[in-house]
């Protein structure tokens, strides 16, 4: 009985969101269990278990939270992303560190644009894949896909990017500390080099901390730098965006979305050092629940064969990003020793 008045006292746009939300949230957690059992990133499983799922998204009861899920939790996740990172945490290292994080960001995102521009797809997805790979991996996916314009592919290429990184983020965890010791790079270079090289956060800290315990706070550090650069470059998409819609006719998107005034936000709180770092923490650990569950949604929205329709294209540019990031830090690193 008080399950049922409390239910009832709930406003109906929300009663609606609740199947599809709690659908999402359990595949986050069985991905979330997966991850930490098997090794493998949590969004890969998710989206794996959401698209053995996507009869779920059709008209039924839990459409509407999956579709609340694939949008506002995938804002709310990225905004939180601010969290992870603090101004002195960027000055710690020195500007060396610094200019090799920011040329490889921006040069990868450059070459990725124009490579996908010569290969016939929208210089939008290389902006998308290229900002995947030089930044933060499917954190950067999702919230660069947030700040893009509604397209009848964005979805797919959303998801194909996630997979994408999230299997050669996993590799480069494996393979790249055993080049960083065939090269004799020392504990800090090494983890200047997994830092920068590196996709996604988690494979970051598990290949810097096999190697040893400097290795993985430098690993992390320079690896928190380039999640700063997602500011930047998602301002940047949003006014590409907005340019493009112009030159169409279309509806612009705000100049600032507000997960984006977010993200700023919280870094200049968590700058200040009067934010708990329980608090901290816990958003932290909220914004990647949030990401796994929105990613689960997008799944469950995915239809399998839209993937494998995909071709040979979008592969090889993902794969020629990650080896021209890998080669372009190793050279400045030289460059800038």
């Amino acid at each position: 009985m008080t399950t049922t008045l409390t239910i009832g006292a709930v406003p109906g746009h929300m009663r609606s969101m609740f199947p599809g939300v709690l659908a999402c949230g359990v595949v986050a957690a069985a991905s979330t269990f997966l991850s930490q059992h098997y090794g493998a990133p949590a969004m890969l499983f998710a989206l794996l278990l959401g698209i053995a799922m996507n009869f779920l998204s059709g008209e039924g009861a839990c459409k509407p939270g999956i579709e609340f899920a694939g949008r506002t939790l995938l804002r709310l996740g990225a905004a939180l992303l601010g969290l992870r990172i603090t101004v002195s945490q960027v000055a710690e290292l020195g500007w060396q560190p610094v200019a090799l994080v920011v040329a490889c960001v921006v040069l990868t995102i450059a070459v990725s644009m124009l490579t996908a521009r010569l290969l016939g797809f929208q210089t939008l997805f290389g902006l998308l894949s290229g900002g995947a790979t030089a930044i933060c991996g499917a954190s950067a996916a999702m919230a660069l896909a947030a700040a893009l314009p509604n397209h009848p592919l964005k979805e797919r290429a959303t998801l194909f990017t996630v997979v994408g990184v999230s299997a050669l983020s996993t590799l480069a965890m494996i393979v790249y500390p055993m080049i960083a010791q065939a090269m004799g790079l020392d504990a800090r270079a090494a983890g200047v080099f997994l830092g920068a090289t590196i996709h996604d956060v988690a494979q970051v800290v598990g290949a810097g901390y096999s190697m040893s315990q400097q290795t993985g706070d430098v690993a992390t550090l320079v690896k928190l730098m380039r999640v700063a650069m997602l500011l930047p470059v998602i301002v940047f998409a949003v006014m590409l965006s907005r340019r493009q819609a112009g030159q169409t006719g279309g509806p612009r998107p705000p100049l600032l979305p507000g997960f984006v005034i977010g993200f700023a936000l919280l870094v200049a709180i968590n700058s200040t050092g009067w934010m708990p770092a329980v608090v901290a923490k816990g958003g932290s650990d909220l914004s990647r629940w949030c990401l796994v569950a929105a990613i689960a949604g997008i799944g469950m929205k995915t239809q399998l064969k839209d993937l494998v329709t995909v071709g040979l294209k979008p592969v090889m540019l993902m794969l020629g990003e990650t080896i021209f990031l890998f080669v372009l830090a190793l050279a400045l690193m030289r460059w800038l020793a």
